[in-house]
């Protein structure tokens, strides 16, 4: 199947050779010919399959086929997270390019009045957060009584983020007849009723449930907990530290690990919630340039990052749920491009790594570094060592592998890191904003 079997409008059929679309994927194939037909759809899909395009673009071909007498909202995306809103916007504004249609993002954290200008105006998609726009709707700046298409993206991390209540209030100033396409990776009760009451008869779509792309590689490198951060330098020292997404539990964690890697002479910029939005959407557009080698982040990035150059995931702390494993490595391995998952892990995590094991429906390789000193230093004489189940782990506990899979031995006479030269003088200090 081609994007020409979908006969879609040839504006749009521009748009997608301009952006160097080829086959569909196995969500596109299966979503489009849905959405054009008009369904109600259920979809899930693997993260970085193309979700966003298989839903854009149905609804982009019926704007354009069926046009408004006036300009008003026809077509509204909610998501959870301010930066899933900029990458559905993006795709929005890339297979549009060619047309006269309009979007805008409505989220928290940036002034009111642009978006209101644009809710007044009459934009046909508004792509939004739940918070915010219930905010512009009870402001009475968001007329919603035209909309003819809704899509509810990521709704099981709108749940999990408490949105549900906004997500219901909104949907009951919204015609009763439209078309809606909701796209979840689980399907808590909550969600099946909610579908219930505002879906007909919807088609379900599901691709690769649950399920990591095929071209990531994983492992696991145990590590005492005091030790992970020169593992960490020693690893990227072994890579092509070009393109390298980290996860960390906390904020403070994300902004000193970010610090210490500069230091180390990596271009390092940190993301998360504590940001203002122009601070994080600098930090993505940073690492997407690659003025940046590493983004240090939070859970906020695990969701919509859609950058398929990102070579290495690292989970320096460990996910809290095999889903949310699966979601974070999905930011590598995107478009058929091979990528590396690696998760730093102590003696606690023995249950979670079962969990992922049992997710990904095998066994992790265990590695160790060749070379590398995991001998946890010695504990100051006025201190205990503490028992086991607290947070400092208790070494590798693995075969040494010698450092194996496409984290390399760095060639001495190579660059450093395998990036550009190191820099000279001190390290700027972007991570720390």
């Amino acid at each position: 199947m081609q994007f020409n079997d979908f006969k879609l409008d040839a504006r749009l059929q521009r748009a997608i050779q301009t952006a160097g679309y080829a086959t569909p994927t196995p969500i596109q194939a299966q979503t489009i010919p849905a959405g054009l037909a008009s369904r109600d759809i259920i979809g899930t899909a693997q993260t970085g399959t193309g979700k966003t395009a298989a839903f854009v673009l149905p609804i982009l071909h019926h704007l354009l086929t069926k046009p408004a007498q006036s300009r008003s909202t026809r077509a509204l995306v909610i998501t959870p997270t301010r930066e899933l809103a900029e990458q559905i916007l993006t795709t929005i504004r890339q297979l549009a390019q060619f047309t006269n249609i309009r979007a805008a993002t409505v989220y928290g954290g940036v002034g009111m009045q642009p978006q209101e200008r644009a809710l007044r105006s009459g934009v046909e998609i508004i792509v939004a957060c739940p918070g915010r726009l219930l905010d512009h709707i009870e402001r009475g700046n968001a007329r919603l009584d035209g909309v003819e298409f809704l899509v509810l993206d990521e709704a099981d991390r709108m749940l999990d983020m408490g949105f549900l209540p906004a997500v219901t209030r909104i949907l009951s100033f919204l015609p009763r007849t439209r078309q809606t396409m909701l796209f979840s990776a689980t399907f808590a009760p909550e969600l099946s009723q909610l579908a219930v009451r505002n879906m007909r008869q919807p088609e379900r779509i599901d691709v690769g449930l649950g399920v990591p792309a095929k071209t990531v590689a994983h492992a696991l490198y145990p590590v005492p907990q005091q030790l992970k951060t020169p593992l960490l330098l020693k690893l990227l020292g072994q890579t092509d530290a070009n393109s390298v997404l980290i996860f960390t539990r906390t904020k403070h964690r994300a902004n000193r690990l970010a610090e210490q890697i500069e230091r180390a002479g990596y271009t390092t910029t940190a993301l998360h919630s504590n940001k203002s939005q122009n601070q994080r959407q600098a930090a993505l557009d940073g690492f997407r340039s690659r003025e940046f080698q590493i983004l240090v982040a939070t859970d906020i990035a695990a969701r919509g990052l859609d950058i398929a150059t990102i070579s290495h995931v690292v989970n320096y702390d460990i996910p809290d749920t095999a889903d949310t494993y699966i979601h974070r490595i999905g930011r590598t391995g995107r478009a058929e491009r091979d990528g590396d998952a690696v998760t730093l892990v102590t003696s606690e995590d023995a249950a979670t790594i079962r969990d992922i094991e049992r997710a990904l429906g095998a066994k992790i390789e265990r590695r160790t570094i060749a070379g590398f000193d995991y001998t946890p230093p010695a504990l100051p004489a006025n201190e205990t060592a503490r028992p086991a189940g607290t947070r400092q782990g208790r070494g590798p506990g693995a075969p040494d592998r010698g450092g194996q899979g496409r984290f390399r031995q760095q060639d001495p006479n190579s660059r450093p890191h395998g990036g550009p030269p190191a820099r000279r003088g001190p390290a700027p200090q972007r991570s720390s904003r």
